[in-house]
């Protein structure tokens, strides 16, 4: 079995992807066991003027001493359970010190996997303004729709101001359900939660359109990786 670091970028999703990793050992073989886990953690907040600014190369100067920490301590691979953080990772730069899976990667692949035709984005203002999931649904033959900019607007606060902070209201959650009923209305047949916090809010049996769970896919990927059931990535920053 392989050793994965989980390379943090923000609390709650960082924590989602851990818990569903190793609760993953118990759904697939019934025992509390599971591949070794190691999460480095360098808090998001000393980066935000860095994202503000639009400074990836400092951000990912930061990732990357988490990245290297995560190989000190022996991981084999790693995952980061941010969406908007692979956009400073894919700055050009020297290779990471350990292999990653890229989080819109397995979110398109099981897009494509369930046959979407146009996916809703839900994320950061960063993650929604930028490239990643337009290009790899795109490479996947499927449709990115965002919200409008006001929608964007209420999506992207919400984040920063509660769920980055452990916080869950109820008046939150039905305005991102709002939201999705909207792109809904606009043709979409699933959508990405692609802030690693939004499926603590929004959750399957809520949601009026399937969700792309980007945390826990990329937990399951990673699972996946660590067993031997998926080939080891061979991504070390830089263009996915």
């Amino acid at each position: 079995m392989k050793h994965l670091g989980v390379l943090a970028h923000s609390t709650g999703g960082a924590a989602l992807c851990f818990l569903t990793f190793c609760e993953e050992g118990f759904h697939r073989t019934g025992r509390n066991e599971h591949p070794d886990v190691t999460m480095d953690y360098i808090a998001f907040g000393y980066s935000m003027p860095a994202w503000d600014a639009g400074d990836h190369a400092s951000v990912r100067a930061t990732l990357a001493t988490s990245a290297q920490r995560l190989a000190q301590a022996g991981a084999d691979f790693f995952v980061c359970p941010d969406n908007t953080a692979h956009m400073a990772l894919e700055v050009p730069g020297p290779d990471l010190p350990l292999p990653g899976l890229h989080i819109a990667e397995v979110v398109a692949d099981q897009a494509a996997t369930e046959r979407r035709a146009r996916v809703g984005v839900l994320g950061t203002r960063y993650t929604m303004d930028g490239p990643l999931y337009p290009r790899a649904l795109a490479a996947r033959g499927i449709a990115a729709e965002l919200p409008d900019a006001d929608d964007r607007h209420l999506v992207n606060e919400i984040i920063f101001t509660e769920l980055v902070n452990g916080v869950i209201s109820d008046s939150s959650r039905q305005t991102y359900l709002r939201v999705i009923e909207r792109l809904a209305d606009r043709g979409c047949d699933a959508i990405a939660l692609v802030c690693t916090e939004i499926p603590l809010l929004i959750t399957p049996d809520v949601s009026p359109l399937p969700t792309l769970d980007s945390t826990r896919l990329l937990a399951r990927a990673a699972y996946d990786v660590a067993v031997g059931e998926r080939a080891m990535p061979d991504w070390r920053g830089g263009p996915a």
